[in-house]
Order: C-alpha cells, then sequence, then structure tokens
C-alpha cells in the first residue's frame, strides 16, 4: 500500500542511490541534507543499503575541520548490464557494471552479404567476447540490449526496415535468442539509442521533447515526446530516409529500395556526388560515410567558395527534411548526430538552423550531439542499465 513504511523506506533507499550515482561517494551528513532525512534516518539507510550489498564505505573525507567523515558509494559489483551495436560489418559489444562504467568491450566482424555464422551464434559470440574482457561470467549480466538498424515488429517478432542487414529477418530468431542467454533481452532500433545517450548523457539533457537527427551509415531520426520514444504502430517511427521531399527523385517500393527521397537527398551517399557536381575534384577514397564526414570537416573547417557551397547546399538538404518533422511535431529541440552531422559542428548547424527558419513556422532550437563515441552502444548500455538499476534497487521486495 502506497505511503506505508516499507513503501517509504524503499522510495528513501533508492534516493540515495540515485544521489550516490550521480554524485559519487557521499558522506552520511550530505546524503541526509540532499535527501532531506534526518541523521539518524540516513544512517539507518545507509546500514541498511550496506547489509543488502548495494552501498559500500570507501574512504573518508579529508582537509576539513573536524574528524573526517566515512564516505560510501554504489557498489559497483552489485549488478552487470550490456549492450551491443549491431551493424552489416561488426557487432560491438560492452559490458557496464551498476555505476554506468564500462567494464569489458569486444567487437565482431560479421562482412559479407552472407552470415559466416547463425546470428544467434554471433551475438553469443559477441557478447561472450565482451563479458570475458570484463573478467565475468554470462550468467553475471542482469540485462542485454541489442541495437539494430530497422525494427522489430511487435506484432511480428520479424525485423523491418533494415533489408541490409542479412540474416536478421527470420520471424524464429527472437525466440532462439531468449533459448539463447540467461538474461532478459531487450531491442531497439540503432538510432532511438543515440537519442537515449543524448537525453541521459549529452546534449538533450533535461528535454522532454526533441528529434535527433542521424546522418552516418544512413539517415534516420529518433523522437522523443513526453519525455518517452515515440516507435510507432510497427517500430517503424523515424525512419525519415524513406521520406519524400522535394528536390529529389520520387522512390516507390522504398523498403525493396532500402531508401527514399530524403536519404538520396541528404544521406551520406548523397555527399560525394555532390561535391563532385560542385566541381571538387580532391575527394578522398573510403567508405562513403567516411569519405562524407571528411568532405563535411573539410568544408566547415577550410574557407573556400566550393567550400562552402558543399556546406549550404547539404544545409538546405536536411532542412528541407527537417522542416516536415518539426511542422508535425513541434519539438522543444533538435539534435544533430552521426558523422556527416557532427563532422559540420557549429558552422552546419548554424546553417540548418537558419534555413529550418525559413522553411518551417515552428523554430526548435539546434544542437549537435555530445555522445562521439559509439553512441549506439552507449545508449544501448544506458538503456539496459536503467531498467537493471530498477530492479536491483528495488528494495521494497
Amino acid at each position: 500500500m502506497a505511503g506505508t513504511p516499507r513503501t517509504l523506506r524503499a522510495m528513501n533507499d533508492r534516493a540515495a542511490l540515485d544521489l550516490l550515482l550521480e554524485h559519487g561517494p557521499l558522506s552520511r551528513t550530505r546524503i541526509g541534507k540532499l535527501t532531506g532525512l534526518s541523521k539518524p534516518t540516513a544512517s539507518q539507510l545507509l546500514a541498511r543499503l550496506e547489509a543488502s550489498g548495494l552501498v559500500l564505505a570507501t574512504g573518508t573525507t579529508e582537509g576539513r575541520p573536524g574528524p573526517n567523515a566515512q564516505l560510501y558509494e554504489v557498489d559497483p559489483t552489485a549488478a552487470y548490464a550490456a549492450g551491443l551495436d549491431v551493424t552489416p560489418e561488426r557487432i560491438l559489444a560492452a559490458v557496464a557494471d551498476i555505476t554506468g562504467r564500462t567494464v569489458g568491450s569486444f567487437e565482431l566482424p560479421t562482412p559479407g552479404r552472407r552470415p559466416a555464422q547463425p546470428v544467434v551464434r554471433q551475438v553469443t559470440d559477441a557478447l561472450d567476447g565482451a563479458v570475458k574482457a570484463a573478467g565475468l561470467a554470462r550468467g553475471d549480466v542482469h540485462r542485454l540490449v541489442i541495437g539494430t538498424p530497422g525494427a522489430f515488429d511487435p506484432g511480428t517478432g520479424r525485423l523491418r526496415y533494415a533489408s541490409h542487414l542479412p540474416g536478421w529477418h527470420t520471424p524464429a530468431l527472437l525466440g532462439e535468442l531468449a533459448a539463447a542467454l540467461p538474461m532478459p533481452v531487450e531491442y531497439e532500433n540503432d538510432v532511438n539509442l543515440v537519442a537515449v545517450a543524448e537525453q541521459r548523457l549529452g546534449a538533450a539533457r533535461g528535454h522532454e521533447d526533441f528529434v535527433l537527427l542521424w546522418n552516418e551509415g544512413g539517415l534516420g531520426a529518433a523522437l522523443v515526446l513526453g519525455g518517452r520514444l515515440h516507435r510507432g504502430w510497427t517500430g517503424g517511427a523515424g525512419e525519415v530516409g524513406f521520406l519524400p521531399v522535394p528536390g529529389a527523385p520520387l522512390v516507390r517500393q522504398v523498403t525493396k529500395a532500402n531508401s527514399g527521397g530524403y536519404q538520396e537527398l541528404a544521406g551520406s551517399q548523397a555527399i560525394p556526388h555532390l561535391a563532385r557536381e560542385l566541381g571538387m575534384t580532391d575527394i578522398p577514397s573510403g567508405p562513403y560515410a567516411e569519405v562524407a564526414a571528411a568532405l563535411v570537416e573539410r568544408a566547415a573547417t577550410e574557407d573556400t567558395v566550393l567550400n562552402r557551397l558543399l556546406l549550404e547546399t547539404y544545409a538546405t538538404r536536411l532542412a528541407t527534411g527537417l522542416a516536415s518533422l518539426v511542422s508535425v511535431l513541434d519539438p522543444e529541440l533538435v539534435v544533430l548526430s552521426g558523422a556527416s552531422l557532427t563532422a559540420g559542428g557549429d558552422t552546419l548547424r548554424a546553417l540548418v538552423q537558419a534555413e529550418l527558419e525559413e522553411l518551417a513556422a515552428s523554430r526548435p532550437r539546434l544542437v549537435v550531439g555530445d555522445v562521439h563515441e559509439h553512441p549506439v552502444l552507449r545508449g544501448a548500455l544506458e538503456s539496459a542499465l536503467a531498467a537493471t538499476r530498477d530492479e536491483v534497487f528495488d528494495t521494497s521486495r
């Protein structure tokens, strides 16, 4: 029953644990001040959490008048969570302790149009590699979140909007993974996970309504409304690469083509084409996403006529699709993420902002994403950690 002593104790416990995660080691007095609890109640709380294995004593305060005070922190070994970032080329896996610190990681290459190993084997091998690097066993992981392009349709269990991901489209896959793994497994769209990372750790902290536009291997968006991810009926909300836009040919049967107007107009693969059309000859070689990021970075840092024209044209193309999104959603914020956007820094952001103000009545603030190192994987870990903490920190049970 709400309001019972047991429930109130559990609420105070969770508040203290969240403060320890946010601030690091704290003294009993400091926890009491931050929670509003009396010293005796704070002492009882810490004793209870220490006995349950969630908190441990670590060092003392120094350099202050009076006796040194005992410091407490969340026991990082209380639980572990894992995340996977899946692309056609590789699977990145990582394990984090309950404080969020990554303790083990592993990369499994998966080249080729046909998987050399079944997907279940790929997933378990990648996870086991990260678990081994952390010095743990598979059974130590409380929860796993897997990020993939596209999304698993909640009605059919099949992966949609990601025809370029070989081996992941069998309807039996989710059941096979559940049978092979000893922990709860969740699946999330990769761009949605980037939004989770930015909301928890980056440019969208404190924002309840925002759009994240991602441009790297593909062009996509994540929609956060009222503080929650909006996934859509089939999990396809945010698949803006398929969006018909002015300035690009109309693409029909978009799922078979795995493309659409906005992808053709402003996706990473369009940037090298645009550079050639403008007369640039010194275009680097390599995968198109890396080439696109290099061209955008050079255009933002080297002020030449062609570079300015490339950046301005690219900004107009980006704003063309964004105008449809913000006109419908009216978000507070738009986060630009993915290498083909972040490479342009504030210079590209300002150009897109100016163009968007010309094309849409709604005028959200544009920012460049802050989470640059494996943002999909970081989002997977943050998502897995949130659920793990809810489970492990629940002292009312």
